[in-house]
This record gives structure tokens, C-alpha cells and sequence, in this order.
């Protein structure tokens, strides 16, 4: 599959993976800034933002996705960085393709299963009539019935598009993703007693319940060589809500 993407910089090659509903877009910013030091790239994972849809999608075939787009790109000894359910994937390129890899870095997530909870929002994203909604406006109000937060709302706002038809639409393959959308929380590895040699951080925002102090100690079974990071006041969106303090701890890490 010829995921999009976007690069920038020399040097060693990071690649960065965005989480469930989002794009590279989201790590537009925090590439930029990177590209100083590594030659960046980042990826729409299949069925986000502009890469092909399709309706095989679980962690296994994202993951061979990213080991063809290193072939594609002569990628070795790779830097790669994954957000939520991007960590997910790159924990399971880890456990399919250790050669190709430098380093992990795994944000806010952790390995275990986690029960579905994505049930709220795609109801809403579903409840969104294309044939009605001709404005980003219209499309926030409707889903300001369901979903109060802002920022939430202008997330998932910006993977709106206009098509050919000049016709709004989702760029996320939304019926494939609420069809499977147990996926996103299968535990990666699956098999439990399987350890990743590999130098590893995890990224843990302080104000954020998905990786837990119990979820620390399987860490450190399965990933003896991690590092925990906990980035102060940030939620579950490390990289939207402590941008500076996130690339500072990439820098660091990632040497």
C-alpha cells in the first residue's frame, strides 16, 4: 500500500504515526521542528487522512505497511515514534520487523487491551448527513449535539474534505473503522510472553488515565530496555497539549 506521507530534514530517518482518527497533519508542527536534527516523515496510517482506504485494517497489516514504505524508501535503522493507536503499530512493527529498528517511542499507550470507548463519537461522526451539511459550520453544530468539547470536535473536524462532487465528506474510512473498531484495543503483543529488546520510551501525559501504574510494571516486563516519561500537564494529546516539552524528550531520546 503507498501511504501518504510527508518528509523533511536529513539524517537519521524518524518516522512518526498518528492515532485513531487523526492524519500526519496533527504532527505537522512537531516534524517541522524535528526535521532540524532527522529526516522526518510522517504517515497517514491506511484508512486516515489521505492514504488508501481499505477494509483489511487491523495492527498486523499497519504494520506491514510501515516495513514496505521502509523498503520503499531504503529506510534502515529507523527512529519511530507512534501516538495512541500509532503506538499500537509501531509496537507491532517491533514485534514483526526488530531488525529494521533503532529506537521506539510509544505515546501514551500501553501494551494491554483496552476496552472499546469509541462508541460516543462514532455515533455522532455517523450521524452527519453529507447531502445536507454543505459547511465545516453546519458539520459543528451537529456534532456539537453530541460532543461538547471543542477541541474534540475540531479534531475530528479537520479530517472533513471537499470531493471532486464539491461535496464534504470524511477523508477516514469511518465505516470500515466503526466496523472494527475493537481493533484499536487488542494488546500489542498479543502473545504476552514475547520481550522487546529494543531501546523504548514511554511517553505518559500526567493528566491522562491510559497508562496506568499497573500498565508500568507490564511495560517493564515486556520492554526491559524502556524508559518512562511523564510530560506534566498534558491529557492523552501529549503532543497538542505540551508540544515543547514532548520535542525536547524526542531530542533527547532519539540520539
Amino acid at each position: 500500500m503507498n501511504l501518504h506521507f510527508r518528509k523533511a530534514g536529513s539524517g537519521q530517518p524518524l518516522l512518526i504515526l498518528h492515532g485513531l482518527f487523526g492524519s500526519c497533519d496533527n504532527w505537522a508542527t512537531l516534524a517541522k521542528q524535528l526535521s532540524a536534527h532527522y529526516h522526518v516523515f510522517i504517515i497517514d496510517q491506511r484508512n486516515h487522512g489521505q492514504s488508501p482506504h481499505s477494509s483489511d485494517w487491523n495492527y498486523t497489516v499497519m504494520a506491514h505497511d510501515i516495513e514496505e514504505f521502509c523498503q520503499q524508501h531504503q529506510l534502515e535503522n529507523i527512529f519511530i515514534a507512534g501516538h495512541s493507536m500509532g503506538g499500537k503499530t509501531v509496537m507491532k512493527l517491533a514485534e514483526l520487523f526488530p531488525q529494521r529498528i533503532n529506537k521506539i517511542m510509544i505515546v501514551d499507550i500501553a501494551p494491554r487491551y483496552y476496552p472499546t470507548h469509541h462508541q460516543k463519537i462514532i455515533a455522532a461522526l455517523k450521524s452527519l448527513n453529507f447531502d445536507v451539511i454543505q459547511s465545516r459550520k453546519q458539520a459543528d453544530d451537529m456534532l456539537n449535539q453530541s460532543i461538547d468539547d471543542f477541541g474534540t470536535r475540531q479534531f475530528l473536524l479537520k479530517n472533513i474534505y471537499w470531493t471532486e462532487q464539491q461535496k464534504l465528506a470524511w477523508r477516514f474510512n469511518l465505516e470500515v473503522i466503526a466496523d472494527n473498531i475493537e481493533i484499536v484495543g487488542e494488546a500489542t503483543p498479543a502473545d504476552a510472553s514475547k520481550i522487546c529488546e529494543i531501546p523504548s520510551a514511554f511517553v505518559r501525559g500526567a493528566l491522562s488515565d491510559y497508562i496506568t501504574g499497573a500498565d508500568v510494571e507490564q511495560i517493564q516486563r515486556l520492554y526491559p530496555n524502556a524508559t518512562l516519561i511523564d510530560i506534566a500537564d498534558a491529557g492523552h494529546w501529549v503532543h497538542a497539549d505540551q508540544p515543547a516539552a514532548l520535542l525536547t524528550s524526542m531530542q533527547e531520546f532519539f540520539i
